[in-house]
């Protein structure tokens, strides 16, 4: 099992990021990928991945903090992608729920770290919320520059899904789809999603499943609730568990391009 979204960077984890790691592996994780959603959490996130064995990072700026993108944050951001653990640009993309930056602050820095993964040929972790035409009126012009696409933590329509699988893209789940109240329309639609184009993450600390019980007395995700949502998937797609880990873990490492030799530009 491999957690693609992991934010181990998060206040939430700062007095025992250790102890999470650890009960991750104890939970039969074989990889986690730690986000970076700004500069000073990718570089915390490489850190960590440098930390840790069997951990990843990715590197860029989240629609919320768009309006920090300017020209030392992209000098920056393309420093860290140049270290071996850095695999991914993003956390990027557009976020028109909240604007916390403007649309036109988000379309900019989302636009110039496409640019970016694909000049290096680095696969792209990618957010949307609220935007997807817009989302994907400035993400297609590059589809064919970028190795690979991942959609995290989804919770769109099918049509939404199917518009994004058409182009290849990774889907990512979370526990999103445990919960009774909102996440029942992308429960419906997880049998849309081809097993080869499938990715599960916990997005930990945030999103824990709701009908995880025991629940924890901190109410905090954690990636060692991985299985928990991976057997839910498995239930309500009609497959076995034990299947679904190998091909998503499978997925994730090609996507990723962990253990192959790669260059960086």
């Amino acid at each position: 099992m491999f957690d693609i979204g992991v934010n181990l960077t998060s206040s939430q984890f700062a007095k025992d990021h250790a102890e999470v790691v650890t009960r991750a592996w104890q939970a039969g994780l074989s990889g986690m990928m730690l986000t970076g959603t700004n500069l000073h959490e990718s570089e915390q996130a490489l850190i960590m991945a440098q930390q840790y064995d069997n951990c990843w990072s990715t590197a860029g700026v989240h629609p919320h903090n768009a309006s920090q993108w300017n020209e030392t944050t992209a000098a920056a951001i393309r420093k860290l992608a140049t270290a071996p653990q850095v695999v991914a640009i993003g956390e990027c993309g557009l976020d028109f729920n909240r604007n916390f930056s403007t649309p036109a602050e988000q379309e900019r820095a989302f636009t110039e770290q496409l640019a970016l993964a694909a000049e290096l040929m680095m696969p792209v972790f990618l957010h949307c919320r609220d935007a997807h035409e817009r989302f994907l009126a400035l993400l297609d012009p590059w589809l064919d520059q970028l190795p690979g696409v991942v959609l995290h933590c989804f919770t769109g329509t099918e049509a939404e899904a199917r518009d994004c699988l058409l182009r290849g893209l990774f889907i990512g789940i979370t526990g999103w789809v445990c919960d009774e109240r909102r996440g029942l329309a992308l429960r419906e639609l997880l049998p849309v999603i081809p097993a080869q184009q499938l990715l599960l993450e916990t997005d930990a600390p945030y999103l824990l499943p709701r009908d995880l019980q025991p629940k924890p007395a901190s109410r905090r995700n954690e990636p060692c609730y991985l299985p928990h949502i991976l057997n839910k998937v498995a239930e309500w797609r009609g497959e076995d568990p034990a299947w679904l880990a190998r091909v998503t873990d499978d997925n994730a490492r090609r996507l990723f391009r962990l253990g192959f030799n790669q260059e960086k530009f």
